[in-house]
């Protein structure tokens, strides 16, 4: 398997499609290695436009999945994380986004509510020297207020709405990236914080990605 060309063909006819054009995201998604972060059996076809099953959950009956890699790079360009910047991610699964927004960030707390999902994320994290992220086995079904406020805001997963906790905890200026609506046709949107009292809300596309999972579904308003 030619990682470096199935990479390649990944940013080409993926990813710059879908209006990805940030020359620092396109560098980025060569720089972190994204088969690094699937299942092993799965590695050949880490650049595949597919949602990547993660294997080794400890949550029965719930099948939890890395997005699609073109979603993963838009979510990450409408974010743009900086230096000086601190990150919220809600739902580590494999890590792969939280190393994405680690890399340009000065540090990202991600929050995984399965325990062995966070585990693997970790080692997988700390084999690809990736040493600014702080991850989290607890529930994030209303973000993580211990270390709030924060510059971003990513949740990696589907809601069915978007609690105000969230929104609560980004400073000003702050951005916050949600999959908000149901099946088969959600939104990724992209709230920015303009005052104590003002959010500015952007729709960015229609997509469909996993919901994501908590102990608490009532606390997403299913």
């Amino acid at each position: 398997m030619n990682y470096e060309q199935a990479r390649f063909n990944m940013i080409e006819q993926q990813i710059r499609p879908w209006d990805v054009l940030d020359q620092d995201v396109l560098k980025l998604l060569e720089v972190v290695k994204r088969e690094d972060f699937v299942p092993t059996a799965l590695r050949d076809i880490a650049f595949t436009d597919v949602e990547l099953p993660l294997s080794g959950a400890a949550i029965p009956n719930k099948s939890q999945h890395m997005m699609f890699p073109r979603v993963e790079a838009r979510i990450l360009q409408a974010l743009a994380p900086k230096k000086n910047e601190n990150v919220l991610e809600i739902g580590t699964g494999s890590g792969y986004m939280a190393a994405l927004l680690a890399y340009n960030a000065h540090h990202v707390t991600t929050v995984e509510f399965d325990a062995n999902l966070a585990q693997s994320a970790q080692q997988t994290l700390r084999a690809n020297g990736v040493t600014n992220v702080e991850v989290v086995n607890a529930d994030g079904a209303q973000g993580w207020s211990a270390a709030a406020p924060y510059d971003v805001i990513c949740i990696s997963g589907a809601l069915a709405e978007l609690p105000q906790a969230f929104q609560n905890q980004l400073k000003v200026g702050g951005r916050l990236a949600a999959f908000v609506g149901g099946s088969p046709v959600m939104e990724a949107v992209l709230i920015t914080r303009m005052s104590e009292t003002e959010f500015r809300r952007e729709n960015l596309f229609e997509t469909q990605v996993a919901y994501l999972v908590a102990p608490q579904p009532s606390s997403f308003k299913f």
